[in-house]
């Protein structure tokens, strides 16, 4: 059954929120959240900005809950106290616990994916085309699936398993993503990989495994840089793309 934002029994809509729950790992990415935002205006903002900002604060706050304290802690009492708004204005934007931590996770994941292209397209700047910049673009895309967007979808998939109404929110917006995931992958390959006959199966190939390769990564404490799968992707790239022969064993 869907968790439905309602107020407490005999509670306002518009109460104080309730003192914030603490949990490992908000500090780390709030604090890189504040860097990231820039500073507000002073001048007053109009009523239009004042919800955007709202809205802004409460799928932040819904996040980091995601992140912190996985799906069962995400509550909406919880995302209220983190956001710092009232029950009102919470109900307001969102309606329904699921409709909130679906929307939140994409979100996350869409900013996501643009300072992520960003950031791999300035990486691979001093790469010539070639197995060299596919190793390393292989190297970069592997990163991205060990970030905190990642870690809140992940609970929305387990929980999506036994909760039918989450699962109806959650598919469409993962249809939207995936297109998003596919157009911003296409860009970071580049003309010369993305022309290949093969390049389509060599991108659902990393995807795919990439994804099932992060998963013990939730209950185990390593170096993702130093996975056995890495060497594994960059020989089936090479392989695909130039011929090369043979694949790598896993240990």
């Amino acid at each position: 059954m869907t968790d439905r934002a309602r107020p407490p029994d005999g509670g306002t809509t518009d109460g104080p929120a309730p003192a914030a729950a603490s949990g490992r790992g908000t500090g780390s990415l709030a604090a890189r959240r504040r860097r990231e935002e820039p500073r507000r205006r002073e001048e007053p903002r109009s009523r239009e900005e004042r919800s955007a900002g709202s809205r802004e604060l409460i799928l932040n706050a819904a996040v980091d809950c995601l992140v912190d304290s996985g799906y069962a802690g995400a509550s909406t009492l919880a995302i209220q106290a983190r956001a710092g708004v009232s029950r009102g204005r919470l109900l307001h934007h969102f309606p329904s616990r699921d409709g909130l931590l679906v929307a939140a996770a994409q979100h996350l994941a869409n900013r996501r994916l643009r300072e992520t292209e960003i950031r791999v397209s300035d990486a691979l700047a001093g790469h010539p085309d070639g197995p060299e910049r596919v190793d390393r673009c292989i190297e970069l895309l592997w990163a991205t699936f060990h970030e905190p967007h990642f870690w809140a979808a992940v609970e929305l998939w387990a929980a999506a398993r036994t909760n039918e109404a989450l699962a109806s929110a959650l598919r469409p917006a993962e249809r939207q993503l995936r297109e998003s995931i596919r157009a911003v992958t296409d860009r970071i390959w580049g003309p010369s990989v993305r022309e290949h006959p093969r390049y389509d199966e060599l991108r659902e190939l990393l995807f795919t495994s990439m994804r099932g390769a992060a998963l013990p990564y939730a209950f185990e404490s390593r170096d993702p840089a130093t996975d056995r799968h890495v060497e594994v992707w960059k020989s089936a790239a090479r392989a695909l793309l130039y011929g090369e022969p043979g694949l790598t064993r896993l240990p």
